[in-house]
């Protein structure tokens, strides 16, 4: 009996796309970041991150993606962080904007 196990590395990735969830369907950039991602697209993803500097999902798979072609030690924990830091904006980007317009409807 083959027991399946996922290594340290693939949980810390999969832990920061469940923090990302879904990309916004009303972002062309999320959209296309995302499926660059899933196709393994390093140089697209990279490309989305840099033309998008400001949002935080592109920027988290930009890191994804370097984290996942395996680099050495040093330099995966570095990328995992700000994968898992860009990932932890976006999250919290996306729950104040859910917040703020329960909070406008509310005072409405």
């Amino acid at each position: 009996m083959t027991v399946a196990t996922t290594s340290p590395i693939q949980a810390a990735l999969e832990a920061v796309l469940e923090t990302l969830g879904e990309p916004d369907l009303n972002s062309p950039a999320h959209l296309n970041s995302f499926t660059a991602y899933q196709a393994g697209d390093a140089a697209a993803v990279r490309r989305f991150a840099a033309s998008n500097l400001e949002d935080h999902y592109c920027r988290s798979l930009g890191y994804l993606i370097s984290a996942k072609l395996k680099p050495d030690l040093p330099t995966i924990a570095v990328v995992l962080a700000e994968a898992a830091r860009a990932a932890a904006d976006y999250a919290r980007e996306r729950e104040m904007k859910k917040l703020g317009a329960i909070l406008a409807e509310a005072l409405s």
